[in-house]
């Protein structure tokens, strides 16, 4: 066996192995990039279904003729701009997602208020497509929470791949940098109180 043969095949070996370590990395950054995107559109969606539920409870309430105009137009001008913040799934950062929290604490503030104010209103309180969209809320809540949830643990799984040495050598390489996690404003994380006392 010629001596030039030996290195030659150890540089093979090594390109192999190199190639096939940064494949990997590559690929399982793109997998994790893309699953964190997908979660995030799952928390667009779960919010999108509030917005639609919203909608309806506006148009219910809206039939009690005396109910307060200005607590119903806050709503309605809330969920105006909630719906209004859109954000690219493949350009998620730290100003977008604070943007599109605090429009969606807005709007939570404005039906915690109405949700309040239809406690003086008994007929409102036992109509009963009130009651089944008051049930929906509460279940879209839930949905809200689980979903912010399971896209921050994506991303968190994202950006430890890319954090760990040696793939935080590679990130660089590739342009994979770390991505967001979503943080809601302060006390934002609360529900809105959709309990009510229809006895009274």
């Amino acid at each position: 066996m010629k001596k030039w043969l030996i290195p030659v095949i150890i540089i093979v070996l090594v390109a192999i192995g190199l190639y096939s370590w940064t494949k990997g990395f590559n690929n399982t950054a793109v997998t994790l990039q893309e699953d964190a995107k997908t979660k995030w559109s799952n928390v667009e969606s779960a919010y999108q279904r509030r917005s639609d539920l919203i909608g309806n409870l506006v148009k219910t309430v809206q039939g009690a003729a005396d109910f307060e105009k200005s607590t119903l137009t806050e709503v309605i001008e809330a969920r105006a701009k909630a719906t209004s913040v859109n954000i690219d799934a493949g350009n998620l950062n730290a100003s977008q997602i604070q943007n599109f929290s605090q429009a969606q604490s807005g709007l939570t503030s404005a039906l915690s208020k109405l949700l309040v104010s239809v406690e003086r209103y008994p007929d409102l309180k036992s109509n009963q497509n009130f009651m089944n969209l008051q049930n929906q809320l509460e279940g879209t809540e839930n949905r809200i929470n689980i979903e912010r949830n399971k896209f921050n643990e994506t991303v968190g799984s994202y950006n430890k791949h890319i954090k760990i040495f040696p793939n935080s050598i590679f990130a660089g390489w590739f342009g994979f940098e770390e991505m967001t996690r979503y943080q809601a404003d302060e006390g934002a994380q609360n529900a809105p109180d959709v309990e009510f006392d229809f006895n009274k």
